[in-house]
């Protein structure tokens, strides 16, 4: 009981006197006069910190936009003209070019305030070691865990800087092919001939066989009898794809004259003449359907009849011999020819006649 109540005496705040008060706040204060100093400098370097990196970042993202804009203008002059074919149209620049900026805009973000930040912490001395460290852990495990993602977005970044492909061209990317109808960084969108919508990764894609860019080849085969004349065959086709190339808007989608190749080949009743031209990317279907519809009313007008296909089966099956595919008549189907005896299974043995038995 003495022990206890001793115990209690013991615990009880004792009264703050204005001594020991005095004394605290002289020490406080004197712990923040030794250290303002650096508290200021600190926060001063890290206002600094922040002001040159969003700075640094603004400048460098208007720098991005501005080279977007000159490269979106440059495009819209060369529009419409023959040149422009040679490039890419408005809007596929002009997709291109800002899939490029988001890319450098993010990145230079990235960079910027990665190292703005990077900073701060060392200014607030804090040990940056066992930071890196499990940074470069952890992005190796991340790296190995999505390696399918980064693959593709590595390739969708080389895809666009390289310009590939962009929307509105007809490619061939293996796995899928039709129009291109978006440009991601991970995704390519495709549009099928049946109208299907083909996802494929961009990391997927080993070969692009692009159809729309540079130019293309319009050929036609036209087949007239074999009696015809050459020569004048030939004079109605060149001026048919003369005319052509002064008429609207074939002028522009042509790119050469129109060329008679010459025969491609020759059968007993006709032969086919080949026809050639360079057009704009993309219009060598259109090309090819209207020199057709002109070439056919020049031919008639002119008393030119076109003829169809030969029918080479129907061709190859009378000139064949119908007993062609019977085999000769074989020796071992006569029963008595000394071939077929000869061939013959030679019979068993006859069984032993029975002995009488022995008498003793």
């Amino acid at each position: 009981m003495f022990w206890s109540a001793a115990l209690a005496a013991d615990s009880t705040p004792r009264p703050t006197t204005l001594d020991d008060a005095q004394e605290s706040a002289t020490n406080a204060a004197g712990w923040v006069e030794e250290n303002w100093s650096t508290w200021l400098n600190v926060g001063l370097r890290i206002a600094l910190i922040l002001v040159i990196a969003f700075v640094a970042r603004h400048l460098v993202r208007r720098a991005i936009t501005k080279l977007i804009e000159r490269m979106n203008r440059t495009a819209q002059a060369v529009d419409g003209t023959a040149l422009g074919g040679l490039l890419v149209n408005v809007e596929r620049r002009r997709q291109r070019s800002a899939a490029i900026g988001s890319v450098l805009r993010s990145v230079a973000s990235f960079m910027i305030m990665g190292s703005a930040g990077l900073m701060i912490l060392s200014a607030l001395k804090i040990n940056l070691a066992p930071l890196l460290a499990s940074a470069g852990v952890a992005g190796v495990a991340i790296g190995f865990g999505a390696r399918n993602l980064v693959t593709d977005f590595l390739s969708g970044v080389f895809m666009i800087l390289e310009d590939q492909y962009g929307v509105g061209d007809s490619i061939d990317a293996g796995v899928a092919s039709g129009e291109v109808i978006e440009v991601g960084l991970r995704v390519t969108k495709l549009r099928g001939d049946n109208g299907e919508i083909w996802y494929v990764r961009n990391g997927e894609v080993k070969r692009i066989g692009n159809l729309s860019q540079g130019w293309a080849t319009a050929n036609v085969d036209v087949q007239v009898r074999a009696d015809e004349d050459l020569d004048r065959v030939r004079a109605i086709i060149t001026q048919v794809g003369v005319e052509m190339a002064k008429d609207e808007p074939w002028n522009e989608r042509l790119w050469e004259p129109v060329e008679v190749l010459g025969l491609d080949a020759v059968y007993l009743d006709s032969m086919v003449v080949r026809v050639s031209a360079r057009t704009m990317p993309g219009k060598a279907l259109g090309v090819e359907r209207e020199l057709r519809w002109r070439i056919k009313k020049a031919l008639e007008a002119a008393g030119i009849r076109l003829v169809g296909h030969p029918p080479e089966a129907a061709l190859e099956t009378a000139a064949g011999d119908p007993a062609a595919g019977m085999s000769a008549p074989s020796v071992l189907a006569n029963p008595d020819s000394p071939q077929s005896q000869a061939a013959s299974s030679i019979p068993p043995p006859a069984p032993a006649a029975a002995q009488p038995p022995v008498q003793k």
